[in-house]
């Protein structure tokens, strides 16, 4: 019989609540304490799920019991959580963005080394079965020589959405908006795709929320292959539209959308259908429709790495790539010049 890993998640907001959905899925694994920052709803939670509550995160992350700490608060609270479960022996799992300064991330990577425990960060969107078909086609050269890669997150996010949580669209609890938030999922898959980014020439804007951060954000890239490329991400396109990334080479180009091929277009080869993998949803309207699948995907790899002595798939230096990205574009909007990475 199998090990079950026991699992905490600190955070029990709609992404929270999403995680455990992905965990009740996976047969070795088991949700058996929450925390809430909320305390009356994370009181429901706990008796809904069966599970320990624990008003404070410290006394979750000090359960000997308990193997991985899922970290599932505010962007710009994961680092000390994070740190702190790493610190107690716990395993870790960090919702994305890692967090949201690079400062914050290399001390979460680096106490996790230190620690000699795994740590994950969630972009889920690399476990469809579309994205890892594109990814080993650009890494067999079925492309041909890469020209260009552009990421399209042209989304809607309502006023009431950044009311709701105190924390959303500022600097201190999220970092920024559009870009760190939305957007980075797809930001991930492009460098992922494309290699690491060499230039970057970025302009933000707030147009039409009342928030800190950004609602619309553009950059152009230069990537150390090369090729050029551009992102554009948004909360405030109505009605919102489905994430949307095109891969192109000498030899054929690729198009996704929503984590599904729309277009496979290579010299020679038939075109790409991942019928089975439909269905996931987009976040370009609503948050939350959007499928747990490709999180369960994710989890199952973490606790797969644990049992194999490996590095998750995307672990702490994987997940620090597109944060940095993101923080490269702001500074370059900010400064008025390109800047070149790493910074």
């Amino acid at each position: 019989m199998s090990k079950k890993f026991k699992i905490g998640i600190i955070g029990m907001g709609m992404i929270g609540e999403h995680h455990a959905k992905a965990i009740a899925e996976i047969d070795e694994a088991e949700l058996i304490a929450i925390q809430c920052r909320t305390a009356n709803k994370g009181v429901e939670l706990s008796k809904s799920l069966n599970v320990t509550y624990y008003p404070d995160y410290m006394d979750m992350v000090n359960d000997k019991n308990i193997d991985i700490i899922d970290v599932c608060l505010p962007s710009g609270m994961h680092m000390e959580a994070a740190v702190k479960a790493a610190e107690s022996g716990k395993h870790v799992i960090v919702e994305k963005p890692i967090d949201i300064t690079l400062e914050k991330a290399d001390k979460i990577i680096n106490t996790c080394k230190e620690c000699g425990i795994k740590l994950g960060i969630i972009f889920q969107s690399r476990f469809a079965i579309a994205n890892q078909k594109l990814k080993d086609a650009v890494t067999n050269g079925e492309l041909g020589k890469i020209v260009l890669g552009d990421a399209y997150i042209k989304w809607h996010r309502p006023q009431s959405y950044y009311d709701s949580r105190d924390w959303r669209g500022t600097l201190k609890g999220d970092g920024g908006a559009a870009l760190i938030n939305q957007s980075i999922h797809t930001i991930d898959l492009l460098q992922w795709f494309m290699g690491p980014v060499k230039r970057i020439y970025g302009k933000i804007a707030t147009l039409t929320h009342d928030i800190e951060g950004e609602d619309v954000g553009t950059a152009v890239l230069e990537f150390e292959n090369s090729a050029l490329g551009v992102i554009e991400g948004s909360t405030s396109v109505y009605p919102g539209y489905p994430q949307r990334i095109e891969i192109h080479g000498a030899k054929g180009s690729v198009i996704t959308e929503a984590d599904e091929i729309i277009n496979w277009a290579i010299e020679g080869k038939e075109p790409f259908k991942a019928e089975e993998d439909k269905g996931h949803g987009t976040g370009a309207s609503d948050p939350m429709a959007i499928s747990f699948e490709k999180h369960r995907r994710q989890i199952q790899d973490f606790i797969d790495a644990i049992k194999e002595d490996r590095e998750p798939l995307v672990n702490g230096e994987e997940g620090r790539k597109a944060l940095e990205i993101v923080i490269g574009i702001y500074k370059s909007s900010k400064e008025g010049q390109p800047v070149d990475l790493p910074l």
